[in-house]
């Protein structure tokens, strides 16, 4: 059962133990995922960690362990529970994960999913809710890690699913949060992804623990509870791991910079899951673009002559020398480049770019038309901009009409700091 998805409650018995299950063995279970803990996170650090509680076996033995974890590390722990409202028996799981966090004494959150639920695509659309309240949550409560309890047996099931047409990613040990903006800065750690789901529930049962066992696991009405359910054993795709290309670009007011020999010096696999990282975080969105206009662009600015493309809501431009990716202007034609209201002392988002405060009362929306009434300086420095990139700068304006670009001060762009993270540049937690 992955987090929020349960459709049921049952206390499952304890598995048979196998010689290598035996209670014997629970001490090498613990440390190997108290090794990945101590390889991603730090120790004696005031920050909270976040762990995504079900109730279910993966993600209370990962609880569990974590939280012996984070007493001798000297670290906090929150744990976070999201009901789904997907089943009336959801707050009695939520209960369930409440009594976990006061019997170890760890601040508890219930997160809930609320609204009207698609008829279609459920699964996936739970997914994005969880991990958006996850993040929310995190955030709130100064979490940069939360702790996902998805296994071996996970990652087996994605390449069953792939391999009956679904697009489903793999799980990853770290990655980026996979919502935008609402993950800006939060990571996640897989930590039981080289142990089986059989195995953690032997060493839950060998503590007298029980846990909730979802009905929809085994539902065939859902990809995964059918990936469950098949007994073929699927090659995993590899992790893409550290993409090095990444480090070679440079970031400034939103615009992405790469030298055109750095992008055919690559492979081509690693030169276009560049330009496909590159084109999402310049352009601010979520969704990645289609292979094959992936190729496209990419051969292009692997080639010799001038570009100019869009991929993603970003434009490309090369010239003999270098690639620059940014936002595309254009875009604001078809509802892209919203303004937004700034309240004071609260962090916002931008067209998924740029996270702006403000002082007072403001309104932030792109710069077009509004360049003459910037300062003097900012002025000045608009022209080291390339002039297609300057009409989609933010510009916070205040109800008397002062006009500012924060961009072009050197702050505020996330379009840097979520390419280095999208591109596994960041592989444990910041400090």
């Amino acid at each position: 059962m992955k987090h929020g998805d349960a459709t049921a409650i049952s206390a499952a018995p304890p598995p048979s133990l196998s010689g290598r299950d035996k209670p014997g063995h629970d001490g090498r279970l613990a440390e190997r995922v108290r090794s990945v803990l101590d390889r991603r996170l730090l120790r004696c650090h005031p920050r909270a960690i976040a762990i995504a509680l079900s109730g279910g076996g993966d993600s209370l033995a990962l609880t569990l362990i974590a939280d012996a974890w984070a007493r001798e590390a000297g670290r906090d722990l929150v744990i976070l529970t999201v009901d789904h409202r997907l089943n009336a028996r959801s707050g009695a799981w939520t209960a369930a994960c409440a009594a976990t966090a006061e019997r170890l004494g760890r601040p508890f959150h219930a997160l809930a999913w609320t609204g009207d639920k698609p008829a279609r695509g459920l699964p996936a659309a739970a997914r994005l809710a969880r991990h958006r309240l996850l993040a929310d949550a995190a955030r709130d409560v100064g979490a940069r890690v939360i702790l996902m309890g998805h296994t071996a047996d996970d990652r087996r099931e994605a390449a069953a699913m792939r391999a009956a047409g679904s697009t489903v990613p793999d799980p990853r040990v770290w990655a980026p949060s996979p919502v935008w903006p609402e993950g800006r800065d939060i990571f996640l750690l897989r930590a039981l992804l080289d142990v089986r789901r059989a195995d953690l529930r032997a060493w839950l049962a060998a503590r007298g623990e029980t846990w909730i066992d979802d009905p929809a696991n085994v539902d065939p009405r859902y990809a995964r509870s059918r990936a469950r359910l098949t007994n073929e054993i699927l090659p995993e795709r590899s992790d893409p791991g550290h993409l090095g290309l990444a480090s070679a670009a440079t970031e400034h007011a939103g615009i992405i910079t790469l030298a055109r020999a750095a992008l055919r010096a690559v492979a081509p696999a690693d030169a276009r899951r560049f330009v496909a990282l590159a084109s999402v975080c310049a352009g601010g969105g979520e969704r990645r673009p289609a292979t094959a206009r992936i190729a496209r662009a990419t051969d292009a600015l692997r080639g010799e002559g001038s570009v100019v493309a869009t991929l993603a809501g970003a434009r490309l431009e090369a010239d003999a020398t270098d690639i620059r990716i940014f936002r595309e202007a254009g875009e604001a034609a078809r509802g892209g480049l919203a303004a937004i209201d700034l309240r004071p002392g609260r962090a916002e988002v931008w067209d998924g770019r740029f996270e702006l405060t403000a002082d007072a009362a403001s309104q932030a929306r792109r710069l077009a038309g509004l360049t003459r009434q910037l300062p003097s300086d900012q002025q000045r420095a608009l022209k080291a901009i390339p002039a297609a990139a300057r009409g989609a700068l933010p510009a916070k304006v205040t109800p008397e009409g002062v006009v500012i670009c924060p961009a072009l001060t050197g702050g505020d762009s996330l379009v840097g700091p979520r390419l280095r993270a999208a591109a596994g540049l960041i592989d444990c937690e910041p400090d």
